[in-house]
């Protein structure tokens, strides 16, 4: 598939970045819309607290603010991303799929959640073996034996990376739920993929040492990356250079949701508490228009 050029990428299903989509369709912008709504914490949640709605399943607000964003015109993939780079006055993003599109602007809507493995020694190891980010952390595991949490494409997009540096890569997961063109990847760059089979344990005394498997047996390692999901706000935003607040967390957006990097926008929980559906589609709102319009106004040599 060639590269295809949109107006505005939206990383993330959640309400804000549906919100996002339908502001950004309505003002006659090429959308298009990367991730799947069941990522979305609101997926699973009933909201009684956002305005005019007295109960509501939050897997019902996103199947139509979907409807309502496809009725504009917003395209969407139910995938996640891989990469994301500056390309000139563009921007390539790289999915799951194996596919490449460009973008004039990027709306970073996915969320600020790091999902956890929850088992011993987890947070004990953080920062001495433990990380939950392979593109910021990999290059201190070079000739090292890792291995990777996860079942999705940051797991395996992240086990894909670390053959880069690390001398055998171990990836466990109870079952991969990925597409083609990443298991491929997955095969040709030599990971070993140990699916049906789960980390319980993680040991080491001042930094990790070894994981203790399901099966029962052991397996030695100095880093265990946890990649549970998507790519988070430190993958996206390193591989960007968008500004971080002091305590690495949040993306720093201003009024009219942009960030420090010129096409870049960011709504929702990534921009930080309150973590609230209504913060959310209005950030998203914001976000959406300012995209678009930017996008509009952007002249290619």
């Amino acid at each position: 598939m060639p590269d295809t050029l949109y107006d505005v990428a939206i990383l993330g299903s959640g309400p804000g970045g549906l919100q996002a989509a339908i502001h950004a369709s309505r003002k006659k912008a090429k959308v298009l819309m990367l991730g799947r709504i069941d990522n979305s914490s609101l997926f699973w949640a009933h909201v009684e607290n956002y305005c005019c709605q007295i109960m509501i399943s939050g897997e019902e607000i996103l199947k139509t603010g979907r409807m309502q964003a496809e009725s504009f015109g917003a395209e969407f993939r139910d995938e996640d991303v891989l990469a994301i780079e500056p390309d000139g006055k563009l921007f390539s993003i790289k999915l799951e799929s194996g596919d490449m599109i460009k973008a004039k602007a990027i709306i970073l809507a996915t969320g600020s959640s790091r999902n956890k493995l929850k088992v011993p020694g987890e947070k004990d190891l953080l920062g001495k073996g433990v990380s939950y980010c392979v593109d910021c952390d990999a290059g201190f595991y070079r000739n090292e034996v890792v291995a990777v949490a996860g079942c999705r494409s940051a797991a395996a997009g992240g086990a894909v990376a670390l053959t880069n540096f690390a001398s055998e890569v171990h990836l466990y997961c109870k079952e991969l739920d990925i597409a083609k063109g990443l298991r491929e990847q997955l095969d040709t760059t030599g990971v070993i993929v140990r699916e049906g089979i789960q980390i319980t344990e993680i040991k080491g005394k001042n930094a990790v040492e070894s994981v203790l498997l399901d099966d029962g047996s052991t397996q030695s390692v100095a880093g265990v990356f946890i990649e549970l999901g998507a790519k988070g706000v430190l993958e996206l935003t390193a591989m960007l250079g968008v500004q971080l607040d002091e305590n690495m967390k949040y993306i720093e957006a201003d009024k009219k949701q942009q960030t420090n990097v010129t096409g870049v926008y960011a709504a929702g929980d990534i921009c930080g508490p309150p973590l609230q559906m209504a913060k959310a589609v209005g950030e998203g709102c914001v976000a959406g228009i300012e995209a678009a319009t930017y996008a509009k106004k952007l002249e290619l040599d």
